[in-house]
């Protein structure tokens, strides 16, 4: 796979976070000059097997929500993490999170904890992530809801 910068930019190619072991054939494009963002990426380039996810709450087996946004958030990336592993993923595979939230306020003030949680459970992989505030989501209490993609080595 190649990427071509549009004209008149440079693309700067960083390695992935992943363990040697684990590398996968992925690269984080961040364009020279841009300011690297803290906790994302802003795009990866990757070869391999994709897997997608559809959009996942914070809810247990039996389908009861996690109480509070920062336990859903965490619990929606365990199933996240669960739901890869089913393809013989891992969290380091990741290229892409689509977050919706109901409340960005929320989000934005739970920053801190939302970090540690996200570490906790995907560690010190930052793929592109995107943010997005909504209404409401299908399950009335739920407060976020993420869908992710990622690419296993071929």
């Amino acid at each position: 796979m190649s990427v071509t910068p549009p004209k008149g930019s440079q693309l700067a190619v960083l390695p992935t976070a992943a363990e040697d072991g684990a590398r996968i054939k992925a690269q984080i494009l961040q364009p020279s000059g841009w300011p690297v963002p803290k906790g994302y990426a802003n795009g990866m380039a990757a070869e391999g097997r994709i897997v997608v996810t559809g959009g996942v709450i914070g809810w247990d087996a039996e389908e009861r929500l996690a109480e509070g946004f920062v336990a859903q958030v965490r619990q929606t990336l365990s199933n996240i993490a669960a739901i890869l592993a089913e393809a013989g993923a891992r969290p380091e595979h990741l290229v892409r999170l689509t977050w919706y939230v109901v409340d960005m306020d929320e989000y934005l003030a739970n920053l801190k904890e939302l970090g540690k949680v996200y570490r906790d459970v995907f560690g010190a992989h930052y793929p592109a992530m995107a943010l997005v505030q909504v209404v409401r989501l299908v399950e009335k209490a739920a407060r976020v809801e993420i869908e992710a993609t990622a690419v296993i080595p071929g």
